[in-house]
Order: C-alpha cells, then sequence, then structure tokens
C-alpha cells in the first residue's frame, strides 16, 4: 500500500442508530480524521434519515435493510451497532460482500452462531473487530503497560470492580442475554487484556439483591467472579447494576514487584475542604461520559487497521473468548462449582 493510498480516508456505513450507532457514527464523522461516514442504516428509518441529515450522509444512502448498505458500493467498511441477535448474521453478510466489519458486542450469545460467522471471516479473508472499548481507556491502557513491561513482576491478583449507576429498564433486561453476557463481559475482555493471559477457570455467584422482579426474568443484579488464569494468578470481578455514588470502574494488577492501580477519573479534580471535611466531584453518572475518549481511540484503531491492512487490535477470537468466559460464569452460578473454560 502506497503512502497516498495510506491516508486516503475509509468509507463507512453504520448500521443501527441506537445509543452507541448514533455515538460511533458521530465519531466517524466528525472525530475519526480518517473516517468518512457515508451511510446509515436502521428498521426506524426516520431515526436513521434524522441522523443522516445531522451528519450530512446523503439521503439515498440511508436504509432500512441492512443488507442494502452492506451492498452499498460506496461503503468499504460496516459498523454494526444493531441488537444482539442480528450481529453473527451480518458479520457474515459483510464478510460475503469482503468487506471488513466492526461489530459491537456480544458476537451473539450463541457459540455456534460465532463460529459460523468467524469462518465467514476468515474465508473473506477480511477484518472483524469486536467492541470492547475499554481497552482504550488511558487509565486501563497504563495499567496493561505497567504489567507488560515487568514493572508490577509476575502478576498475582487481578480485581476489577465494575458497577453501574443504576439499574437498566426492566425490558432492556429481558433481551440482555443476562448479567454475564451484558455486563461481565467488558470485565472478562478486560481481565485478558491487563493479565496478558487467559482464564483456564472460572467461579462465579451471584444474586438479585436490587429488586424481585430481576430474579424473576432469571437474572441477577450483583455478582462476584473468580479467575483463575494459566500460571496460577488468581482475578476478582465485582459488579452491581446499581451504586448510588456513580459509575465506578476501577482495577488492580497485583504482582511480585508491586501493584498497577486504575483508579476513576472525576469530572474535574477540585478538592474542596470545609469544617465538615474534603470532598471530591462525583463520580460519572453514565457510561458515555466515563468512556467517551476510548469510543474515539477504538474506532480510530479499527480504521487504521483497515487502512494499513493490519490485524484488529481486538480481534473476533477475543468476541468469542469473551462470550465462552459469560457461559462459564452462568453456569458456574447455576450449578454451584468452578467451571473448567474448556468445558464450555
Amino acid at each position: 500500500m502506497t503512502g497516498t493510498e495510506r491516508r486516503k480516508r475509509l468509507k463507512l456505513g453504520v448500521i443501527g442508530v441506537g445509543r452507541i450507532g448514533r455515538l460511533h457514527a458521530r465519531n466517524l464523522a466528525q472525530r475519526v480524521e480518517e473516517a468518512a461516514l457515508v451511510a446509515l442504516a436502521d428498521v426506524q428509518l426516520d431515526a436513521a434519515q434524522r441522523l443522516a441529515q445531522e451528519l450530512d450522509v446523503p439521503p439515498e444512502r440511508v436504509y432500512d435493510d441492512p443488507l442494502k448498505l452492506i451492498d452499498d458500493g460506496a461503503v468499504e467498511a460496516v459498523v454494526i451497532c444493531s441488537p444482539t441477535e442480528t450481529h453473527a448474521a451480518l458479520v457474515e453478510a459483510a464478510a460475503r460482500a469482503r468487506k471488513p466489519a466492526f461489530c459491537e458486542k456480544p458476537l451473539d450469545l450463541d457459540l455456534q452462531r460465532i463460529d459460523r460467522a468467524l469462518e465467514a471471516v476468515e474465508r473473506a479473508g477480511v477484518q472483524l473487530q469486536v467492541g470492547f472499548n475499554r481497552r482504550f481507556d488511558p487509565t486501563f491502557r497504563a495499567v496493561r503497560e505497567a504489567v507488560r513491561s515487568g514493572e508490577v513482576g509476575e502478576p498475582q491478583l487481578l480485581r476489577i470492580t465494575s458497577r453501574d449507576p443504576e439499574l437498566p429498564p426492566l425490558e432492556y433486561l429481558k433481551t440482555s442475554g443476562g448479567l454475564f453476557l451484558d455486563m461481565t463481559i467488558h470485565d472478562f475482555d478486560l481481565a485478558r487484556y491487563l493479565m496478558g493471559r487467559e482464564v483456564e477457570r472460572v467461579y462465579a455467584q451471584g444474586r438479585a439483591l436490587l429488586s424481585p422482579r430481576v430474579a424473576e426474568l432469571g437474572d441477577v443484579d450483583t455478582a462476584v467472579v473468580v479467575l483463575e488464569f494459566e500460571g496460577g494468578a488468581l482475578g476478582v470481578i465485582d459488579n452491581s447494576r446499581r451504586a448510588v455514588y456513580g459509575y465506578d470502574q476501577r482495577v488492580e494488577v497485583f504482582g511480585s514487584k508491586g501493584v498497577a492501580l486504575g483508579e476513576n477519573p472525576l469530572p474535574h479534580q477540585r478538592r474542596l475542604g470545609t469544617a465538615g471535611g474534603f470532598s471530591t466531584a462525583r463520580l460519572y453518572e453514565f457510561f458515555l461520559d466515563r468512556y467517551a475518549e476510548s469510543y474515539v481511540e477504538e474506532m480510530r484503531a479499527f480504521v487504521r487497521c483497515v487502512l494499513e491492512g493490519e490485524e484488529p487490535p481486538v480481534t473476533g477470537r477475543d468476541g468469542r473468548v469473551a462470550v465462552v468466559l459469560g457461559l462459564a460464569a452462568q453456569t458456574s452460578m447455576r450449578e454451584g462449582r468452578p467451571v473448567a473454560v474448556r468445558e464450555v
């Protein structure tokens, strides 16, 4: 590829203009320098048309059928932000059209459908990146670098705290796939990323402590997961769907030479001291605010890997492994025992 070709702008189409689709579309149109947003698709055509008008996408390239967007000759790569049950089929369709795809997590909730999609991607020889944006958070990247460089020594313990500020709507929970495949799946991927090694065994416990309706759905809202990594290191993930003080996202890797901590960023760094003590800013209330820059960086990484013909930083295999760990956690909680990853 010549230098001129490397500098060209990649023409992308976004499928699904819900909350995350709108975010990616705006980032591609306004903040990713090597990207050109040229098409949108959503079954709710009017929603896609409104976003198209905002972002100057030509009206003739706004579709209510995602397959039409994939087949559009002007679209060079596809960003899939539609509901989970459509992900695998759309990845396959993009592969058949020989177009690279970025797909939001999870790839699917069924491993057989994931495998068919990954086989199609491999046959086509195109890139597939999965949307695990937390790998692109600057604080978490710095923790990973401390592990990779050996500054913390041999990693021995990992801790991830991930707590949402509020329980999602019950209608959302009905189709979410459950806590481990909807929320903890990010932490499973982050655990592998931070430690630089694979998980061999999972033990999970969960409870519905926030609402009896969650239990009626067969789900949990509070959980602890213990991970055993290859080589013997241990990890602990704790999750809650409701933290009254804000969106709580922290990591820690403890090793033979020290510890690397990734703390919560704050909207501002002011500390106020009064007769009642010291106070700081509240945590961010929403994941789109907390991880705003990571969403831009992951899309820059996708565009760059397509333009330069490189492997994506988060591969289809990474997406599959995260689902395997989620399924292992579900089995562990249901059966009350540790589950080896090879069992899934």
